[in-house]
């Protein structure tokens, strides 16, 4: 089994509004060093594959698909191995 980590933030030249008014804030709060803050999505997908290039073209289908406005936005992901659960 193999655990999928998703990062999906937006692509550099989209403005990132959630991002700007969060870094609007830590300057107002004294941060002034603040110079950016990416604002994103994650999410953690378990999955059955066979090896990890299943596991990665598999990841990488479902987060196109479904997860991520090609459009706009754009991903990375880690995969670990991680042993089964088992229901006692």
């Amino acid at each position: 089994m193999y655990l999928a980590k998703i990062y999906v933030t937006y692509k550099p030249s989209i403005l990132d509004p959630q991002g700007e008014v969060i870094k609007s804030a830590l300057h107002r709060m004294d941060y002034a060093g603040v110079q950016t803050v990416t604002q994103g999505k994650y999410f953690e997908v378990k999955l059955q594959a066979t090896d990890v290039d299943s596991a990665t073209a598999e990841t990488q289908s479902f987060t196109e698909s479904l997860l991520i406005n090609q459009n706009t936005e754009t991903y990375r992901f880690d995969l670990s191995l991680v042993a089964d659960e088992v229901d006692v």
